[in-house]
């Protein structure tokens, strides 16, 4: 039996390995559209998340019209001042919030790295105004700024535009999923609710 294995793996090992082919990559970054900002408020609004179109000034007021009253808000440390507004319980997440705090809050804001119009996608890159991945994560409800010059048209251009040693969340709406029987349940992954602030 041992002779017979080893005659087998002998002709695998012997088998020349075949030359690895050039594979183009000449994606078409640039798809064209006359509006991302439309498109991508479209695209992740089909995907069940509330957007609301802002001016720049208005933020910090649509920042607590949305929170007023949903209680402890989680912050990354970094997040802008003239977004915690006041009247809001915020938790910034300095010392680190430890995973019982973030389960327990009724809510996390952050910014974004860019969006993807085409797919209706934020992506988070643990940035600037964004803390750690488990902030998003965790918490069962998702405020996310979102400023018209961070959208670009293609997944192409976001992936040229990102680093890819960052740790990367891509966030389509919701998490949601769906069972054998096509049930959708949201919120088993991630938050249930999401919210975009989308500042233009």
């Amino acid at each position: 039996m041992a002779d017979a294995r080893e005659e087998i793996l002998g002709r695998i090992r012997g088998v020349p390995r075949p030359a690895t082919p050039d594979v183009p990559r000449d994606y078409d970054h640039d798809r064209g559209y006359a509006d991302v900002v439309a498109l991508f408020d479209e695209r992740i609004t089909d995907y069940r998340a509330h957007v609301h179109r802002v001016g720049a000034r208005e933020l910090p007021y649509r920042i607590g019209e949305r929170l007023d009253a949903r209680g402890r808000i989680v912050v990354p440390a970094d997040v802008p001042g003239a977004w915690r507004v006041p009247g809001v319980d915020w938790a910034p997440d300095d010392p680190r919030l430890g995973l019982s705090e973030l389960d327990s809050a009724d809510g996390v804001l952050t910014g974004c790295a860019l969006a993807i119009a085409e797919t209706g996608t934020i992506v988070l890159d643990a940035g600037a105004a964004q803390g750690r991945r488990m902030l998003t994560l965790v918490p069962d409800y998702h405020l996310c700024v979102v400023r018209a010059e961070q959208i670009v048209g293609s997944v192409p251009e976001a992936i040229a535009a990102l680093e890819p040693q960052r740790p990367l969340t891509f966030i389509s709406g919701p998490s949601a999923t769906s069972d054998i029987e096509l049930d959708r349940v949201e919120g088993v992954h991630g938050p249930r609710t999401l919210e975009v602030l989308l500042v233009s």
